[in-house]
């Protein structure tokens, strides 16, 4: 962990499991990869909604999350123009991996680091941060999420406080009645999307790319289901309580 930080990582509390992510398993590999990104400061309650054997990855300036939430890193990405030196210093003294990219270079490190989980063999990850001044960060982000490289995983980024998931065929939504739900296509039609519990429903319908169709929806109940036949979906459900 980073030194001059306390840190105390407790067991997940069970009822935030549903807002962040499924129970873990037993096989290695299922085991979550966290994404610590740079951008606007993540709250520190935040922290009791990450497991206590995730994998975690600080981008570059995601180390400054990292110290924020007391969370101990595993390893760090990127060329270090954002990030602390010193941070990155007491990183290296607690024995996490450091990689050190040019700063010339064909990725951003938030790509760098999710590359370094899927590599690692991660098949879950959660992406924490990353929202920032930038609207060209923040879209890239959002797209890398979605791009073809991480489509056999599980991948969710926790936006505020909204919880995006990147789906391809199915996903439980656990939340309160009134709950914004947003449905999104990216890289091109989502084709035969049907929901469950949601107060507009939809039954085999197409969404294309760009189209706003499916945004702002609600929850009905605490739970709701979005299926699609084909095509990648971003899911944004965002808490009513917040918007």
């Amino acid at each position: 962990m980073l030194r001059g930080v306390t840190v105390t990582r407790a067991a997940p509390d069970p009822s935030n499991l549903n807002w962040v992510m499924p129970a873990e398993e037993a096989v290695e590999t299922n085991r979550w990869a966290i994404v610590l990104a740079g951008g606007d400061a993540v709250r520190p309650e935040l922290a009791h909604r990450i497991p206590s054997d995730a994998y975690v990855v600080a981008a570059d300036s995601g180390l400054a999350q990292a110290q924020m939430l007391g969370i101990p890193v595993d390893a760090v990405i990127g060329d270090f123009d954002s990030a602390d030196p010193t941070l990155v210093d007491m990183a290296r003294e607690s024995g996490a991996a450091i990689h050190e990219h040019p700063t010339d270079k064909d990725a951003t490190d938030l790509e760098l680091a999710l590359r370094h989980a899927v590599d690692a063999g991660y098949e879950r990850i959660l992406l924490v941060g990353g929202t920032g001044g930038r609207l060209d960060h923040f879209l890239a982000n959002a797209l890398v999420l979605a791009s073809a490289e991480l489509a056999p995983r599980d991948i969710e980024w926790l936006v505020g406080d909204s919880r995006l998931m990147v789906v391809r065929r199915h996903v439980d939504i656990h939340g309160s009645p009134g709950d914004l739900v947003t449905l999104l296509a990216v890289g091109g039609p989502a084709v035969g999307v049907a929901t469950e519990g949601l107060k507009w429903p939809l039954h085999g319908a197409s969404l294309a790319t760009g189209s706003t169709q499916g945004v702002s929806n609600e929850l009905t109940g605490d739970h709701a289901i979005v299926e699609l036949e084909a095509g990648t979906l971003l899911v944004i459900h965002t808490l009513r309580s917040q918007v």
